[in-house]
């Protein structure tokens, strides 16, 4: 997707003390050492560390509420760390699924999850839109329509509307 500093920076909280020791601790090969350690240990410290600063992660976005209304709320995502989010949920698939992998892994994922997260509308709406592109065509058309969202869009600038996309 031209995400190339992205890329080669992506994650490496991953090889601080703090994420380092739990993954080889509770590598199974199959299942997230996180998952692993959030059910023996009642949380997981190092996804607690690694969400806190990779911000392809959309709880990294998560902040308190001033409102009355709501506790917290999702702020919206730069798309360059929407697109990372959809790759890594993507290489995720891969790693642990094998060669059991499908085009809709990805998008299957994310729907366990779907109705509880706390997300800003945009930023789902185009985290979907690349997910179900991805379940219906295929890994490249989703990173294409990522990659020219991209070329016409910087930042946080843009909307459901801007976009095209339908909130769900």
């Amino acid at each position: 997707m031209g995400l190339y500093r992205q890329g080669l920076f992506h994650d490496l909280s991953k090889f601080s003390l703090t994420e380092f020791v739990p993954s080889v601790k509770y590598y199974s090969g199959r299942l997230s050492p996180n998952a692993v350690d959030r059910k023996i240990n009642g949380a997981s410290l190092a996804w607690l560390h690694h969400k806190g600063r990779n911000k392809h992660h959309f709880e990294y976005w998560i902040d308190y509420s001033a409102s009355s209304d709501e506790y917290a709320f999702g702020c919206k995502m730069p798309l360059r760390f929407v697109a990372e989010m959809v790759a890594d949920r993507y290489a995720a698939c891969v790693a642990y699924n094998k060669d059991e992998y499908t085009k809709g892994d990805a998008w299957a994922y994310y729907q366990r999850a779907r109705d509880v997260i706390i997300m800003h509308k945009d930023t789902k709406a185009v985290l979907e839109k690349a997910l179900t592109t991805m379940a219906n065509e295929g890994e490249e058309a989703a990173f294409k329509y990522m990659k020219e969202i991209l070329k016409t869009t910087k930042g946080t600038d843009y909307s459901i509307e801007s976009l095209g996309l339908k909130e769900s």
